[in-house]
Order: C-alpha cells, then structure tokens, then sequence
C-alpha cells in the first residue's frame, strides 16, 4: 500500500512538473473566466431586469459557476496526459513495471486536481472585484470545495482517457460531455423560470451539484450541501473505480 501511493507521488509530480513548463494552458485558465465573468455577466446584468434575488446582481449569482466552469474544463482537459502517455510508449511502459494499476489512476487523479484546483483558485481571487465580502470560514470551505470538485471531474477525464485513443478524439469528446454538462448545471440561470423537462436534466447533472455547494457557500443562498456533498462523492467513487476497471484490462495501455 504505502509503495503504491509512493508511486503515485511521482506519477503525480511528473505531471505537475510537465504542467508548469507550459504557458498556454495557464493562460487560458486566466482569459476564459475573464471573458465570461466580466463580459457575459456585464451583458446579463443588463440584459435582465433584476434577479429573484435580494442584493445579488448578475456577475455574483453566476460567480460560482464560473469558477466550477475553469474547473471542469481543466480537470476534464488533465485527462489528455494519458492519452499523450498512450501515444508516446510512457505508459505502456509504467504498466510494465511492477507497481499497481490503482496507483497509476489516483498518480493521474491527484495531478489533475490539483491543476483544476488552483485553477478555480485563480477565479476565486477576482471576488473583492465584484463585491463579495468573504470570511475566514468562508474562504477555507470554498478552497476546500473547489479541490474536492476537481477530483470529481478529473476521475471524469481519467475514465473518458480510457477508451479515447488520440488527442484529437479526446477534444472532441471532451467537448461533447464539458459544454452540455456546464450548460445544464444552471451555473447561469436560476431554475425558477425554467421549463420542467430542463430541471430535470438539470437535477439529474452531477456537475449541477457542485455549482450549488459554491453558490451555498459564497453567495449563502439557499441549498443542501449535505446533498451536493454527499451526491459528488458518490459520482466521483462511481466514476473512480469504473477507471480502475478499464485500465485494469491489459489491452487499454496499447494504442
């Protein structure tokens, strides 16, 4: 147990060490909540005439979403480091050796996280600018929220790295799954108004639970973040061990 998490730290560092070489990523990262925070909140905020929501504008009440936005695409996105290490040998050469399958799962997961983590950090350092007033406690659940959702959708890249063979097959699937579940996670509307066949795709979305735990603890709206917690760990245990299982097949490690 102990050389397998052992193993896991370097498959965890070698990523990490990859990750901060590369500029572009980081970037990004920066620029995309940026765009959709000040921009497209802007326009929403004069766009609509008033929230169902007093002292909330706009640009605060999708805040949260915004933040669990740069963390899905990040930790879905991490998945591609497998699917780089498939085409250039890296893994098939790590299977190889004599360390355990799960540990090369939770090396990739934990790399993930904490790249997706630090880049919801990176959104969440922009509240002062927008009005939201944060406490100790506060600040301390919302970091802690942000890298337990970014496990979740990195267990997600993870899987999907599973069965896609090329970076290009990645991206486009990856597009497939990251845009429908941001868009259906009610991360920019309040589900007040909405049609019920659209709250029930909404409500059956895991990611629609993540949003509302940041919402709950940023905004103090009204939720259930016994339910969001317990409802994201059951999705990431799910998600987690049907990776295990399909890496676990020999044949996964070949392009």
């Amino acid at each position: 147990m102990t050389s397998g998490l052992k193993d896991s730290y370097y498959i965890m560092k070698r990523d990490l060490i990859r990750m901060t070489r590369q500029k572009i990523p980081l970037i990004g990262a920066v620029v995309r909540p940026i765009l959709w925070l000040f921009f497209l909140g802007t326009g929403l905020k004069f766009g609509f005439i008033a929230l169902p929501l007093v002292g909330i504008n706009w640009q605060q009440y999708i805040f949260p979403g915004i933040i669990a936005m740069n963390v899905l695409f990040s930790g879905v996105m991490s998945g591609a480091t497998i699917v780089w290490d498939r085409e250039f040998g890296f893994l098939k050469e790590i299977t190889i050796a004599p360390i355990p399958r799960w540990s090369i799962i939770l090396g990739k997961v934990l790399s993930g996280t904490i790249i997706a983590g630090c880049q919801g950090v990176l959104v969440l350092a922009v509240y002062p600018l927008l009005g939201i007033s944060l406490g100790f406690l506060q600040l301390a659940q919302t970091l802690l929220a942000i890298f337990f959702i970014a496990m979740a959708v990195t267990a997600v890249g993870v899987l999907l790295a599973a069965r896609i063979r090329t970076l290009e097959g990645f991206g486009a699937v990856n597009n497939f799954v990251v845009m429908p579940v941001f868009f259906l996670s009610g991360a920019l509307h309040p589900l007040s108004n909405i049609p019920d066949w659209l709250k029930i795709l909404i409500y059956l979305n895991p990611f629609s639970y993540a949003v509302d735990l940041l919402r709950v603890i940023l905004l103090g709206l009204d939720g259930d973040p016994v339910l969001d917690i317990l409802t994201i760990v059951l999705f990431t245990n799910v998600i987690f061990l049907s990776a295990l299982y399909l890496f676990a097949q020999r044949r996964q490690y070949y392009p």
